[in-house]
Formats: C-alpha cells, sequence, structure tokens
C-alpha cells in the first residue's frame, strides 16, 4: 500500500504522555489532549493541538518535543472523509 498513512495509536500516546508527566497533572493533560481527536476537521484539531503545547510546554516541554516530532502522525485520520 505504497500511498498509505502511518496513524500514530492513540492510546499508546496518551499511555506515553502519563508516563511522563507528575500524577497531579495526568487528568488535566489527558482530558486536554483528548480534545484535540474530538474536533471535526483537521484545522480545528492542529489548533487545539497547538493550544496544548502553549499550555504544557513550560512544564513538561520533553513531552510537548516529543509530540511535535510526531504531530503529522497523529492527525493523519483526519485527511480521510468520513462516510
Amino acid at each position: 500500500f505504497p500511498k498509505a498513512h502511518f496513524q500514530r495509536c492513540l492510546v499508546h500516546v496518551m499511555r506515553n504522555i502519563c508516563a511522563k508527566v507528575r500524577v497531579d497533572d495526568r487528568e488535566k493533560i489527558m482530558n486536554e489532549f483528548k480534545q484535540v481527536h474530538q474536533q471535526t476537521n483537521k484545522k480545528e484539531a492542529a489548533a487545539v493541538l497547538h493550544k496544548f503545547y502553549a499550555k504544557w510546554n513550560k512544564a513538561y516541554s520533553h513531552v510537548i518535543k516529543g509530540l511535535k516530532e510526531i504531530e503529522p502522525d497523529l492527525l493523519v485520520f483526519y485527511n480521510y472523509p468520513k462516510q
């Protein structure tokens, strides 16, 4: 499938985030991160993701850096029309 695109498993991404943040912040961070994948289109999802980056970068720059590296793989499913 040469035209297939790789989509990161959101469950594994969220588990990875949880493993790298303080227990006290986990629920807030997960609730905010889940908002990315509840948007109606890729543009809105990217906007929410970038807002997430801005809010949490100071406390968890290592987590945000990792997410930025895989960002294209996080939003792949928005490339396809919903049926």
